[in-house]
C-alpha cells in the first residue's frame, strides 16, 4: 500500500511539474511574440514615418544609442533628432533577419539582439524592454553597424583620424 501511495504522489508531482513547465513555456512563447511585435512595429512605423506610434513604443525614460559615438539620447533628445527624418515621409527602413529574445526570471524585462537588413547593410539592434502594465516598452535600444573581420583594419584606418579627436575630448572631460 505504501508503494502505491508513493507511486501516486510521485506521479502527481511529475504531472504537476510537467504542466508547470508547459505553462511556463507557453507563457514565454506568447511573450516572445509580444516583444517581437513591438520590435517589428518599431521597424514598420519608422518605414512609414509614423512618428507618434514609433515613439509610443519607447518607455518615458528610455535611451537610444546610435552608431556614432555621440549618439546617446534620452527619449526627448531622440525625438528631436528623428523628427526631421519622419517629417520627410520616410525615416529609415530596417527589417529583422535574425532575432534572439531572453527574459528576466521575473518576466518583467526582455533583452534582445537582432541582425537587421538596413540601408547601411547589416546592422545589429540590441536592447532591453520592460513590461509596464500589460505593454512591453523599449527602455534601451542600441544600433550598431557590423564590420566583417576581414575588413576591420581598413575601417579602423578610415575612422582613426575622426575618432582620435573624439577620444581626446572624452579623455579631457
Amino acid at each position: 500500500m505504501k508503494n502505491v501511495f508513493r507511486l501516486t504522489v510521485l506521479l502527481l508531482l511529475f504531472c504537476s511539474f510537467s504542466l508547470f513547465a508547459q505553462k511556463k513555456g507557453f507563457y514565454e512563447n506568447v511573450q516572445k511574440k509580444n516583444v517581437s511585435k513591438v520590435l517589428d512595429d518599431l521597424n514598420t512605423f519608422a518605414a512609414v514615418a509614423d512618428f507618434k506610434n514609433y515613439f509610443n513604443l519607447y518607455a518615458p525614460e528610455s535611451t537610444f544609442i546610435g552608431t556614432d559615438a555621440g549618439e546617446v539620447w534620452n527619449k526627448k533628445e531622440f525625438m528631436e533628432y528623428a523628427k526631421p527624418h519622419f517629417d520627410k515621409g520616410k525615416a529609415w527602413n530596417f527589417s529583422s533577419v535574425k532575432r534572439n529574445i531572453t527574459f528576466s526570471t521575473d518576466g518583467k524585462y526582455a533583452w534582445f539582439d537582432e541582425l537587421l537588413d538596413t540601408q547601411m547593410k547589416i546592422c545589429r539592434g540590441s536592447g532591453v524592454l520592460e513590461k509596464i502594465g500589460s505593454q512591453w516598452k523599449i527602455r534601451q535600444y542600441v544600433l550598431s553597424m557590423t564590420i566583417p573581420n576581414n575588413v576591420s583594419n581598413k575601417v579602423v584606418e578610415i575612422k582613426t583620424p575622426l575618432e582620435d579627436e573624439v577620444l581626446i575630448k572624452l579623455r579631457n572631460k
